[in-house]
Formats: C-alpha cells, structure tokens, sequence
C-alpha cells in the first residue's frame, strides 16, 4: 500500500495532494484548496514569493500611468534584477538554477526558484533571507517541493503555441541572455571540471535557466580521451608516421616472404624456449612449496 501512495504521489491518480502544488509549488486556490499542500521540510530549491518586481506589474507593456515601455528596457531590468538576485543568493552555496515566473496570476506572478546543488546551501539562504528587505518589501522565502523544472513548466510555452497566456496554471519563465549566462555560471562550471566526483549530479542540461552544459561534461571527457589516445598511437613506434626528411624512402614497403626451412628452424626454436621455460616453472614451483621464494604451481613469480 506504501509503495502504491508512493508511485502516485504527485499525480493526477493522487486525490489527496495537490497535483498544482507538488509540480510548481504554488495553487490558485492557495489555503483554500480541497487537497493538501505539504510543505518540505527541506529542500534543495527556495521559493520566492513575488520577489522580482517587474515594470510593466500593472499592464503588461505599459507602466503604472499606462505608458508604453520598450521591450528593451524591459528585459534590460530583468537582467539587472536577475544579476542582482543571483550575486546575493550565491553568497549563501552554489546556485543550481535561478528562474523567474513570467505569469501573471496572482499566486505566480514574479515569482523566483532558486535551486542549490545541496539541500545544506538552501537552508544556509532560508535563516539568512528571513526576516530581511528587498527593494522596500519583505522577503518571502520557503522550500518548494520543486526539483525537476521540467515538470513545471509549460511545454506550450516553450513551444509559443500556449492558449492561456500568463494566466496558465503551469511556468511560463522569464530568459536571460546567454551572455549573462555564461558570465554568471561560468565559475561553477570551471569548478566542477576540477571535481572528483563529476558524475554526482548527473546530466544536467535539459533543466531550464541552469547555465550548466549537462551534456557537455562527458562530451568532453570523450574528445579528452580520444585525443590521448591520438597523441598515444602518434609517438608509439607502430603508428608512427613517416618523416619527410627522407624523401627517398619507400612508405609502403612490402615484407620479405620467408622460405620453408627458415620458418621450420623458427618453429623448432620456439618449441625448445617453451619445454625449456615449462621444466624451469616445474622445478620452481617444487622450491615454492618448500618454502623457497620463485614461481607458484600457476607460474607467478612470488619472489
């Protein structure tokens, strides 16, 4: 029965949780929602209620006195505030992703999920942010029960084909740069190449507004590997290429066939190195039963 409650935790099948709450944690309904909102009691990810004040809060495009602003200056505050939140909450541990909610309901709008690599980082920020001011207003900080990104936002969204607009009841996330993202988590991914444990978290790409290239670590690894192996076959004397320093010489020099009785004085040769070999392994192995350092019955030297 555990097992059962717990494969469908979360879902549409779950009558007694909230589907809303446990994919982007946050409902429409809020405290009046028939279903429970079970709040983690720890989490890697904090949640920002209504943090990023945007210019246009009123009426998308216009300013409160019903102005036009240009989509420019928009995003260009966006990107300042997001530089700032981001330069704040890394004080407290490394940032896994920074999003910011582009809808417009009222328990969505300008909302911010930050995610840490580890779930101690999340709770250094949470006894640091409570209690404290942003831009004149109060933070509200808590763990959010989101962990995979990817089942909280809009597919339509990201797809330009969503019908709901900024009222849709799943994340529509506000984009940054490339340029700011790379210049913000561009130290976290020089430090991990350094890591000894580059595998903990996994690939780490398909979640949004990371900055991390989860697919690219082991890309590397393998353009690192087959170099090494390039430069490897390059200097061993097997693969080695042939100088130009020697114009006159033959690069494809077929070998001399050798005659019959030449191959029969080898093989014979050969026969005589092993029987040789084989009574010097037997006589050895006799010492090392008595105690005397040699080869053990296998043939390993144990000397």
């Amino acid at each position: 029965m555990a097992e059962h409650l717990a494969s469908i935790f979360g879902t549409k099948k779950d009558r007694v949780n909230c589907l809303f709450y446990c994919k982007i944690g946050a409902c429409r309904h809020r405290d009046r929602c028939s279903r429970l909102h079970t709040r983690p009691s720890i989490s890697p990810t904090l949640f920002l209620t209504n943090m990023y004040q945007r210019p246009d809060m009123i009426t998308p495009g216009f300013d409160a006195e019903g102005r036009p602003i240009d989509p420019r200056k928009i995003q260009e505050h966006f990107e300042n505030s997001y530089e700032d939140l981001f330069k704040e909450l890394s004080k407290y541990g490394e940032i896994e992703s920074l999003n910011v909610s582009d809808n417009l309901a009222d328990h969505m709008v300008s909302n911010v999920y930050v995610q840490f690599r580890e779930e101690e980082h999340a709770a250094n920020a949470l006894r640091n942010l409570q209690g404290r001011y942003y831009a004149g207003r109060p933070i509200i900080v808590d763990f959010s029960p989101v962990t995979d990104f990817r089942e909280a936002i809009c597919r339509q969204y990201e797809e330009n084909s969503c019908s709901r607009g900024g009222y849709c009841n799943f994340m529509h996330l506000k984009m940054i740069s490339s340029a700011l993202r790379r210049h913000l988590f561009r130290r976290y991914r020089r430090r991990r190449s350094w890591s000894h444990s580059p595998y903990r978290h996994g690939s780490h790409e398909d979640r949004p507004h990371s900055g991390r290239d989860y697919g690219s670590h082991s890309a590397d690894r393998n353009r690192y590997h087959a170099e090494q192996v390039r430069r490897h076959r390059s200097r061993s004397p097997g693969h080695r290429r042939h100088s130009s320093r020697s114009p006159g010489r033959r690069t494809n020099r077929s070998p001399v066939r050798e005659g019959s009785a030449e191959r029969r004085a080898k093989i014979a040769q050969w026969n005589r190195e092993r029987e040789q070999l084989g009574n010097g392994i037997k006589d050895n192995a006799w010492d090392n039963n008595n105690g005397i350092s040699g080869y053990s019955p296998d043939g390993r030297n144990v000397s």
